[in-house]
Order: structure tokens, then sequence, then C-alpha cells
């Protein structure tokens, strides 16, 4: 069965609440949910800068003497206080020897990258972290090879004691195929379980021109720009999300990174790399990329196991300078990554033993210099560091500097659609912004149920800027529907304008954002991320949904909802008829279900395929439409009843009564519908309008007491409100109509 999906953004509503405890309550439930534990995320902002330094001597052996004063540290000129001083001694590992290996592989490694594994906590004090990621996405088989026996040759010949070594691989996704440990055999297994098939076919594509390019015979050469765009983000992307495990430790880590080049397309991968390095640097670690196709030559005419070229660039020379420049390009980016993280790039060589070295030797003894920069701007700027000695006779290598994080006001379009897309796929939510949330669904046919869900922000927690007299505020909106919490059958994106005469006003009141979404029966999962754009603040709301199937249920019958508020229909024209849309007026759902006594409450629920008698007595109907014309409680009554009831008609009663613990304190008098209000959808819809004016504050519980009178069927779903006394008008409120 196939899933549509429509998703429509109804008007923004300004509904006026009252101070007080605000709860979510489910649509047509029996009973008062119970109330769940709140879940909270605790913020924790980091603003240290870790600098690792290494220093020689004339004769390049490393320095070990060294104290806090003896350093001097500035940012952009700048002098800054080391407020932490560490010294890592990679050789003074006394109980380290050969790990030995165990039949059941079971040697003892730390959980870093791993951290759901019930292992032994990762002690990184002066050990080397090295970690080998394998980026096999457009590699060549013979790449792949020869990648794999150069890191098998260190393993057997010059891991030392003191190495902690993970591995990662990256084809059609992304593997953590080995945790941080010093287990030689276990290290040796993993990589023994690559094989030349892992290159997925990631390479990048041609670029529209057929010049210079293998000739195939073929009349038209596609043009791939996007999708190289796209490869170049993904390898980027995952660079950074290995970042996220390994900033947990403080001491430095080195990424030995196998690839095959990066090649990027003007400033569109700028960002993707630009957060690559930064992670990189505030988790402290050094990436020592390695091109794996080794030293190259660039025939003339192409290599022999291609197709001889297509123009005449084999004659011209244009095919080799085509060739050198796009090596040159794709080495670019991975000398960029070596060279802003505190690491060394590694080029045009066939023996690729140098890395490994070169990463022993940068992280045998160096000193970790801690400072918080004195800039306390977060403009995303790159800051320049330089490290100083009080001793002239000593060389020191560290990274050139840094990029500063950046806060909302200096991210751009594209960094920003980014947060709100990673706020969305995000486990644990944030709440710096409170939203919340209601679902009531309506059936359309028999397969297809349109879930109403809106969501409400206090207006409290919406800044607002003056501008043209007016006061002007955005928030973005995103939203997506699981089955099941698994497969996505429903998403939204959109931003909301706000431009009032008064927020004053606007903050006392809360505003709701309606949508929906059309779904087949069954489970889902909602979740919704929404952001004030002025300082970037978010919040989320997520719940499961069940959408029943009503042909299993005797009395066939959607949610109730509950309002407090009418509004004209938006001139927006959507696909397909939205079922609070009646008589150009639309119904605003109460979410929180407060009301005062000054209000109205309106009810709106729909039973379906209701069961036709014969011969009923047409006085049935007239009784009916003279209850609720005499009742002043029910003002407005389903368009169904009829001063005659035909042959083969409905009849449906129902009425409204509300609860005290067992006491019943309110009852209206029935209202009869005789005839199918909405025959596409074979759909009686009532529509209750009860003054609340005699009720006396407290809590309530509202029941809905439905029944199909031909087929003997009944339901009488309950909502729980609270009814509180209406608010004092203040002197210097805005007049109406403002």
């Amino acid at each position: 069965m196939s899933i549509f999906m429509k998703t429509r953004a109804f008007l923004m509503a300004l509904i006026l609440l009252l101070n007080g405890s605000l709860s979510v309550f489910a649509q047509n439930a029996p009973q008062t949910p119970q109330p769940q534990q709140p879940q909270y995320r605790v913020h924790v902002t980091s603003e240290l800068v870790l600098v690792n330094v290494v220093v020689r001597d004339k004769k390049g052996n490393l320095v070990r003497d060294l104290k806090k004063d003896d350093f001097t540290l500035l940012e952009d000129g700048k002098r800054q206080t080391i407020s932490s001083f560490d010294f890592e001694n990679v050789d003074e590992l006394k109980t380290a020897g050969a790990a030995e290996a165990t039949a059941s592989g079971t040697a003892p490694d730390g959980a870093l990258l791993r951290p759901a594994e019930k292992t032994a906590a990762l002690d990184a004090r002066d050990r080397r972290l090295m970690l080998l990621f394998f980026d096999f996405s457009g590699m060549d088989p013979e790449q792949i090879d020869r990648s794999v026996d150069a890191a098998k040759k260190f393993v057997q010949t010059r891991m030392q004691p003191a190495d902690l070594i993970a591995l990662v691989s990256l084809a059609t996704n992304m593997r953590v195929d080995l945790d941080f440990t010093d287990d030689k055999t276990k290290v040796l297994g993993a990589l023994t379980s690559y094989t030349s098939g892992q290159g997925q076919g990631f390479d990048n594509g041609t670029t529209g021109s057929a010049e210079g390019g293998a000739e195939t015979g073929g009349a038209f050469t596609a043009d791939d720009t996007d999708y190289n765009t796209f490869n170049a983000d993904r390898k980027l992307l995952a660079l950074q999300a290995i970042m996220q495990g390994l900033g947990k430790i403080s001491q430095k880590k080195a990424i030995i990174y196998f690839s095959n080049g990066i090649s990027q397309n003007g400033v569109d991968n700028q960002s993707a790399l630009r957060a690559a390095t930064a992670s990189a640097v505030k988790a402290n670690v050094s990436i020592y990329p390695v091109d794996i196709r080794g030293l190259q030559a660039f025939p003339p005419g192409g290599e022999a196991q291609n197709a001889s070229l297509h123009g005449q660039s084999a004659y011209n020379g244009a095919a080799v300078l085509s060739d050198l420049s796009s090596n040159a390009a794709t080495q670019e980016t991975l000398s960029t990554l070596a060279s802003d993280t505190g690491g060394k790039a590694f080029f045009d060589s066939n023996d690729f033993s140098a890395v490994f070295s070169q990463v022993q030797k940068d992280s045998s003894a160096y000193y970790v210099l801690g400072f918080t920069s004195t800039n306390a701007l977060k403009d995303g700027r790159f800051r320049r560091l330089k490290v100083q000695l009080n001793r002239q006779d000593l060389k020191l290598d560290y990274r050139s500097g840094y990029y500063a994080g950046r806060d909302f006001e200096h991210l751009n379009r594209a960094d920003r659609e980014q947060q709100i897309q990673d706020e969305l796929a995000s486990e644990l939510s944030q709440t710096d912004v409170a939203v919340y949330a209601g679902a009531a669904y309506f059936r359309q046919d028999d397969t297809h149920y349109y879930l109403s869900v809106s969501l409400v922000i206090p207006g409290s927690q919406i800044p607002f800027v003056q501008a043209k007299d007016k006061d002007n505020a955005t928030i973005d909106v995103i939203g997506e529907v699981r089955a099941d919490g698994k497969f996505a059958v429903g998403h939204l994106r959109d931003t909301v304008k706000l431009a009032l005469d008064s927020a004053q006003q606007v903050r006392r009141k809360n505003v709701q954002y309606n949508t929906g979404f059309l779904l087949a029966p069954g489970s889902y999962h909602l979740k919704f991320v929404v952001r004030e754009n002025q300082t970037g603040r978010m919040g989320s709301f997520e719940t499961d949904v069940q959408i029943p199937d009503l042909r299993k249920i005797p009395l066939r019958m959607s949610s109730v909802v509950l309002s407090s508020q009418r509004v004209p229909a938006g001139a927006k024209k959507t696909s397909g008829p939205h079922p609070l849309v009646q008589d150009q007026t639309e119904l605003v759902p109460n979410i929180t279900h407060v009301f005062t006594q000054d209000q109205h409450l309106y009810l709106h629920y729909e039973v379906y395929d209701a069961a036709r008698g014969k011969n009923l007595a047409a006085a049935a109907g007239a009784s009916g439409a003279a209850n609720s014309a005499t009742n002043p409680s029910v003002a407005d009554a389903s368009k169904a009843p009829a001063a005659k009831a035909p042959r083969d008609s409905v009849r449906v009663f129902t009425s409204i009564e509300f609860l005290q613990g067992s006491t019943k304190v309110y009852e209206s008098k029935p209202v009869a519908a005789n005839e199918v209000t909405a025959p596409d959808r074979k759909a009686v819809i009532f529509q209750i309008d009860l003054p609340l004016q005699a009720l006396k504050p407290g809590f309530y519980v509202c029941q809905v007491n439905v029944v199909d009178d031909v087929a003997g069927n009944f339901a009488f779903p309950r909502s729980p409100i609270l009814v509180k006394e209406p608010a004092q008008l203040s002197p210097t409120r805005t007049p109406a109509g403002k």
C-alpha cells in the first residue's frame, strides 16, 4: 500500500491563553494520560583551546624538560594566558609490552569510538592514539590493496607498545571496524577483513565536456558537477563525524587518512572543509593524509587501460596539463586538512611507511598548552597562533591557527539550514524554546487519514525587532513523520514571518502553527523542531501517534478537536479539503485545553459510515432539530438535522457532558443528525458551540456521547479541560482591531 503525504501551512493564529500549568492532552483519549518523566539536555560549553607543541634542539632531539613559564602564546599578535599545561611522554610507558594474543581475541581495549560498548575506559595518558581511516569510496582495487598492505606492514614491524590503533572505513557508509586497542592480533584481523571489493564507485564524474576524456563512442557526456560536490562533502563530513568521538579526551590524536584525493568545486565545498578542520582543532586531532595513488606518470595519450582520448588534447599537451592540474587540485584539499590541523601530507611517493614514522615522531613527546581566548567574538574567522620560547636554540612544531566558533548571528544560510536539519536528526532534543503540539486524525477514505498537527510556541519566547513601525520576527519550522519510527513518510519545512503592531500583546499570547499529513492507518513517530531566528534558540517536540483502522471499529469516529477560536479560512489554496475548515471558517485547535469562563468551547468531530434504517419516524428528525433550537447551550450543531427524515436515512445522536470526579455537573440536550454531511467521505460532521460562563473554575472531564441509533453502536470519548477565571483587562490594553 502506497502512502501519500501532503503538507500545508495554515495561518499563524495568535491565541490568548492565560498563565498556568500547560500540558498536552491526547485527542479522543478514554482517560487522562499519565504524566511522563521530563527529559532535559544539559549544555556544556568549553572555550578552552588546546595547542600541541613539539620542541626539538639543533640536532633534532626532543626536549622534555621545559616548564609552563618557558612558553609564550600569542593569538593574532595578542598574548594569551596559558591556563593549562601538560607534557605527554609516550616513551616513558614502562608497563607497556607486546599485547598477548588470545584465542578469543578479547584483549582489553578502550571504548572511545563506541562508547555504548561495555569495555574498559580508555586511559590515554602517555599513549599514542592513531586512527587509520580508509576512504574506500573512490579507490581502485589495487589502491585498496596498497593501503591495507602498508598498514599491515606497520603493525607487524613498527607498532610500539604505547600505540593504540583504531580502524574506520568509508564505502557506502562509514563504519567503525575496530575501536582503540594495542592488540596486534585484533588489528591485523580487522585489516585482513578488507578486500579489494570494498570500493563502491564514488569516484568523480565528468564535467560535461568530452574534450580530453576517453573515447567511448557515446554522443553525450553527462555533467556530474553537482554529484562531485556531493562526493567531496561526503568525505569531509565523514571526517567531521569521527571528531565527535575523538574529542572526548584531551591528548593528541592522529588520523592517518588513506585517500585518492578530494576534489573541491569552487566555494561549494568550503563550508564542509572548514567544518572538518574546525572540528579537528577542537578535538585536538591532527590529520595526516596519504595520497594512495603514489607516484604517478601522465602519458600524453592517456594510460594503457583506458581508451584513446577524445579531441586534440592528446596532441597539444592539454591532456597532460589537465591531468596535472586535476591531480594537484585533489591533493590541495588533503594538504589543507594537514596544515590546518597540525599534521603533514604525504604525496607522490610509493613508500607509505613514512607517514607512520612521522606520526610516531610527532607524538613521542609533546607539550599541550591550553588557553581561553581574549577575543570573545564567535565570528568563525581564522585566528593565527604563535608560540615562543625564552630559549632561541630550540625549534618548535605546532599548528598555525584555528577557526573560532560561530554563533547563530555569524552563520550563513547554508550553515543555518544544516543546523536545523542536524537538530531534526538528533536523538536528544533541544528545549531552549518551549514547544507544545497536538494531533487529530480524520478519515479521507477507507485507507487514508488526514493527520492534523498543531504546534504552539509561547509568544514570550519569541524576540522581536523593530522595523518600519512593526515588530518583526521569523520562525523556522521543520518536521518529519516516520512510520514505525523508521521510514520517513512525511516532511515539513517552512519559514513563518511575523509582523505585528505591538509585540507586547504577542508576548502574552501563543503563536500557533497548523499543518497536516495524509497517512495510512498505523503507528507513527512525529518530531518537529522550531527555531526563532533572532538568537537561534531551538525547541523540539516529538511523540508517537497511532492512527487506527476504523474498518475494525463498530462506531467509526474521528478525533475530537476542542477549540476556543474560529478564524476566517486563509485564501491560500492547498491540495485537498481540510476537515477543520467549514463554510470559509477554520477551527483553531486548543492544544492545552485551557479555557476561560468568558470563552466558548467549540467541538468538532465526525462519524463515518453511519448505518441507514427504513421507515424512521419523521418526528425523530424534527425532535432533534427542536432540541438544538431550544437548547441555549447549543448554538451551533451539525447541519444534519432536518424537519423530515427520508427513507434509508441515518440517525446519529450526540450530546456533551462535563464531569468532576464521579459527579456530572452539566449535560447538553441531545442533537440528532439524519443525513450525511460530507458524502465524499461518508461523514456526519458535528460542530458544537458551548458557552462556558455556567461552569465554575476548575478541572473537568469533557465527555462526548455519540450513538448510532440504527446500528446500535456508541462511543464516549473523553478529554480533560481546565476552566479558569477571565483575565483582568489592563487599562493600557490595545483596542480591539489594532
